[in-house]
């Protein structure tokens, strides 16, 4: 039971360690393609479907009829990896086994729907995925298996990947030997929620120190953070916290997102009071400002340079080229 990229791997390590798997179930297809017209079938689907597996994708599992061929199976264990659908009880306890669901945090930190994006945003020096056995509560099931990894500068895109490999080996284990992997109760010290991510928290924050920009654009590659510039949106999908500032840094009163600022003074610059415009010669730049003509913003605290970028209906590009074409002056407010 899964939907995304994320769940992938473990279909196919259930798949190679000959398990009969008696039918994939994912949520339904979703308007995609070039002009979102076509219905286009999950990772899951789509994988399910080459692989000869029957695929189930109901809109919902609440339902008694869903409920009741769900039991009709007769299913040993169900393995659930981002399937995105509520489990209700009847579903939880119809196979022999129950469900194992495959969680990418160290449990109870970050139970919820975003665990890997929210462990990088938090500053975690490590994540991990968890077999855990499933019951009614949000992620609060006893684990049965975990394994850990540093996250050292991976973006989201490259922690999911490791992660979901890990993750596919830790379920073939647990399947292979189920009494050796008992299910271990989480501890109730360190809960901590990963709530879904939304739209306004993937457009860069320069309100906040440099380290946390930084790990702003890790966390939302893919599909990548955002800023507006020129009345352009411009993704950046890496950048690199610098250690000294092109300009003296000052400190601020507190801004309207509530952080305090410090902003750069610059000699000669311009610093702008709406985004892709500048301000006279003579002022202080703010956070949110280019300092200089290789794309150095400033943050709350510290300087910020982009590396890779991608302008609407583009490819990605580095900052030299992406300047080439789209000059953003010194002084420009992001």
């Amino acid at each position: 039971m899964g939907t995304p990229e994320f769940a992938v791997p473990a279909l196919d390590a259930l798949a190679a360690a000959g398990h009969q798997i008696v039918a994939a179930y994912s949520q339904p297809p979703r308007p995609g393609g070039r002009r979102g017209r076509a219905l286009v079938p999950s990772p899951v689907h789509q994988r399910a479907e080459a692989l000869g597996i029957e695929v189930r994708t109901p809109v919902s599992l609440k339902n008694a009829e869903a409920q009741a061929a769900f039991a009709a199976l007769d299913a040993d264990v169900a393995v659930v990896a981002a399937y995105g659908l509520i489990l209700p009880r009847p579903i939880l306890d119809a196979p022999r086994h129950g469900c194992l669901n495959l969680h990418g945090s160290l449990l109870p930190r970050w139970r919820g729907a975003a665990p890997i994006q929210r462990a990088i945003l938090a500053g975690d020096a490590e994540t991990g995925v968890g077999i855990m056995q499933m019951e009614a509560g949000l992620d609060t099931g006893p684990v049965r298996l975990e394994g850990r990894t540093p996250i050292a500068g991976k973006t989201a895109g490259e922690l999911t990947a490791e992660l979901a490999s890990l993750g596919a080996r830790l379920m073939v284990d647990v399947l292979a030997d189920l009494d050796s992997h008992p299910p271990v109760p989480q501890p109730d010290e360190g809960v901590t929620y990963a709530a879904k991510i939304t739209k306004d928290e993937m457009r860069l924050d320069f309100a906040q120190d440099a380290a946390a920009a930084e790990r702003q654009i890790r966390a939302f590659n893919p599909p990548g953070a955002w800023l507006e510039v020129n009345g352009e949106r411009l993704r950046i999908l890496a950048a690199e916290v610098l250690a000294d500032s092109p300009v003296p840094v000052r400190a601020e009163p507190v801004n309207a997102h509530g952080a305090e600022a410090r902003p750069l003074r610059q000699s000669s610059g311009q610093a702008s009071t709406s985004a892709g415009r500048t301000e006279q010669e003579g002022s202080t730049p703010v956070a949110g400002t280019v300092l200089d003509d290789r794309f150095t913003i400033a943050c709350a605290a510290g300087v910020i340079r982009p590396a890779y970028v991608q302008r609407a209906g583009r490819g990605v590009m580095t900052v030299d080229e992406l300047l080439r074409g789209f000059p953003i002056p010194l002084g420009t407010r992001l």
